[in-house]
Order: C-alpha cells, then structure tokens, then sequence
C-alpha cells in the first residue's frame, strides 16, 4: 500500500516538482556544509536556501494535508 507521499509523488506534478527542488537545494546546502570556511557570498547563500526549502516543505505539507482531508472526506 502506497503512503499519501507516494501517492503525490506518482501522481501530483506540483508536489513532485516541490519535492525536486527541495531535493536540489538540499544538495547545494549539502556541498556549502562540507567546505571548512564559507565566503560571505556563500553565507548568504545557505541562508537563502535554508528559507526556500522551509518555504517549499510547508507547501508540500499543506497539499499533503489537503490530499489527506480528501482521502478522508472520500471514505466518510
């Protein structure tokens, strides 16, 4: 059986699109992270990607919760 994840991600272009730039942003977090001294630049960078990828997790989770709702407004 598939979770509600899933289920968006198989079948919702918006939340699958979502999912791909959080994954993307996570990624260049990941590389700043690795480095021992970050340039301001890059400071601000991370900062910047930190905010969008709350941004793009509270926008996943309020469709998920919307898929939800339905899911079980359906078995009601």
């Amino acid at each position: 059986m598939l979770t509600s994840r899933d289920q968006l991600l198989n079948n919702h272009e918006e939340f699958r699109q979502l999912v791909l730039e959080h994954t993307q942003y996570e990624q260049r977090l990941d590389s700043l992270t690795q480095k021992r001294y970050l340039t301001d630049d890059e400071k601000l960078e991370e900062v910047r990607l930190k905010k969008l990828k709350l941004r793009l997790k509270d926008q996943m989770q309020s469709i998920e919760r919307q898929f939800q709702q339905v899911g079980q407004n359906q078995v009601a």
